[in-house]
């Protein structure tokens, strides 16, 4: 399994939000890029709107382990941008977890037989 790499720059985010497919829901969005690379970099935005740090921290830390437990699912070579919305903050783990493998399924993000 290949290790994801952090995206980092800003310009790299920008890329994703302009040039690459989105999908959203009401907890998160999600915008997806090829890079033309062997890996994936993962982004994540969290808002000041979706709360103070300690619950910002908390929907990062949520998100970052539903990614890591479904790296395996995804393809190789794309850059994805998950932004937080606010109900995330308020949403249990499970939710986030379907939200994020509903929204990747319809961006074409999941392998072949991993949808379902």
């Amino acid at each position: 399994m290949e290790k994801t790499a952090p995206l980092k720059q800003n310009h790299l985010f920008r890329r994703a939000y302009h040039r690459g497919k989105t999908a959203a829901d009401s907890r998160l969005a999600l915008y997806v890029r090829r890079n033309g690379r062997k890996d994936n970099r993962l982004g994540l935005t969290v808002s000041t709107k979706v709360g103070h740090a300690v619950v910002r921290n908390r929907v990062r830390r949520r998100l970052r382990e539903i990614y890591r437990l479904n790296e395996d699912k995804l393809i190789s070579g794309a850059d994805v941008v998950v932004v937080a919305r606010v109900r995330a903050a308020s949403s249990r783990y499970r939710q986030l977890e379907e939200s994020f493998l509903r929204l990747s399924a319809k961006l074409g993000l999941l392998k072949k037989g991993e949808a379902g």
